[in-house]
C-alpha cells in the first residue's frame, strides 16, 4: 500500500512559480511510477506530467512543456512538480498518483486508469 499526500499549492499571480510535492509512505515507493494530474472545475482530470520509478524518463502534456518539471527524490519518498510562468488556465486541483512499475525500467504511465494510488489533491489558483 502507498499513501500519497500533496502539498505546495496556493494562490499565485500569473507569471509566478510554485513547487508541488507528493510525499509517499511505503518502503517500495522507489519502484513506483508517478504521475501528476489536474482537474479544473467542470473539466476532466488530465495528466500533466509523469516520471518513471528511477526518474530516467519523464512525460509532459504539450500544454505544460517548458513550464512544468517533474522530478523525484526516492531517498525522501517524494516527487515534485516545479511550475513556472503560471497561467490562469493552470488553475485546478493537482493530484499525484502512483503505481508499481512491475519491474519495467524507464516506463511512464499517462492514463488515469493505469494508476492505483491517489492523493487528495492540492489547489492551485492563478490570478490574472
Amino acid at each position: 500500500q502507498v499513501q500519497l499526500v500533496e502539498s505546495g499549492g496556493g494562490l499565485v499571480q500569473a507569471g509566478g512559480s510554485l513547487r508541488l510535492s507528493c510525499a509517499a509512505s511505503g518502503r517500495t515507493f522507489s519502484s513506483y511510477a508517478v504521475g501528476w494530474f489536474r482537474q479544473a472545475p467542470g473539466k476532466e482530470r488530465e495528466i500533466v506530467a509523469a516520471i518513471s520509478w528511477g526518474g530516467s524518463k519523464t512525460y509532459y502534456v504539450d500544454s505544460v512543456k517548458g513550464r512544468f518539471t517533474i522530478s523525484r527524490d526516492n531517498a525522501k519518498n517524494t516527487v515534485y512538480l516545479q511550475i513556472v510562468s503560471l497561467k490562469p488556465e493552470d488553475t485546478a486541483v493537482y493530484y499525484c498518483a502512483a503505481r508499481s512499475s512491475g519491474g519495467l525500467v524507464g516506463v511512464v504511465f499517462t492514463r488515469r486508469d493505469e494508476y492505483f494510488y491517489w492523493g487528495q489533491g492540492t489547489q492551485v489558483t492563478v490570478s490574472s
